[in-house]
């Protein structure tokens, strides 16, 4: 449930590693270290992310060595859409800002394409996760997942009992579910720094990476 700033103190809930993405391997981890930030501009971006009227759970800040932390990071439960709130799936810890940015994609971007095109209100959004101690696949640098700055999307379920999933409905889908894809994919472009999707390489054929960082404007 939301936590009101008043309570920020208070909160002493150890966060976890996240799920891994099937057939990903995760770095081993050194024991870590936490605590409760008090920083004004974490406590002013759980404020922001309140007002969108998601569900969440603030976590402590904790480091993991070899590159990978969680730091001003939340628990997402539940989004809200514009008529109705809708749920968030195998989801990690997330940085407060990757989940306002995430929350208003999810309504403007997601719910409401989901009305138009589709016909009906989304009810979930299903993830491979978010928090994940590893390098870039074939690559030594680490990984947005290494920090908790970047969220795996794999499918969609609407209120209808339709299940829209990056991998089966990206290219074989009905004209409808790809115009669907395409439009959720173009929405993300526009508001995270990083998007990657079936276009890009074979990894990414069953989800849509969203990362706040990364090149700018990088959209495949």
């Amino acid at each position: 449930m939301r936590r009101s700033l008043a309570l920020l103190p208070l909160i002493a809930i150890l966060a976890a590693c996240g799920a891994i993405p099937q057939g990903r391997q995760q770095a081993p981890l050194r024991q870590s270290t936490q605590y409760m930030s008090p920083r004004p501009e974490a406590q002013a971006c759980l404020a922001s992310l309140g007002q969108t009227k998601a569900s969440f759970t603030p976590l402590p800040d904790q480091y993991f060595g070899a590159g990978c932390s969680t730091l001003n990071t939340v628990r997402l439960a539940s989004l809200s859409g514009d008529g109705a709130r809708f749920g968030v799936t195998n989801l990690g810890p997330v940085t407060c800002p990757l989940a306002q940015t995430f929350a208003a994609w999810a309504r403007f971007g997601v719910d409401r394409a989901a009305r138009q095109i589709m016909g009906s209100p989304l009810v979930r959004i299903e993830t491979m996760g978010s928090y994940n101690c590893r390098t870039i696949a074939g690559s030594s640098r680490m990984s947005a997942h290494a920090t908790a700055s970047a969220i795996d999307v794999s499918a969609f379920v609407l209120a209808d009992g339709r299940r829209i999933s990056v991998r089966g409905d990206w290219s074989s889908g009905q004209p409808q579910t790809r115009a669907f894809l395409q439009t959720v994919h173009a929405s993300a472009c526009k508001r995270f720094g990083t998007v990657l999707g079936p276009e890009y390489n074979a990894a990414h054929r069953d989800h849509f990476h969203v990362e706040l960082g990364g090149r700018q404007g990088l959209c495949k």
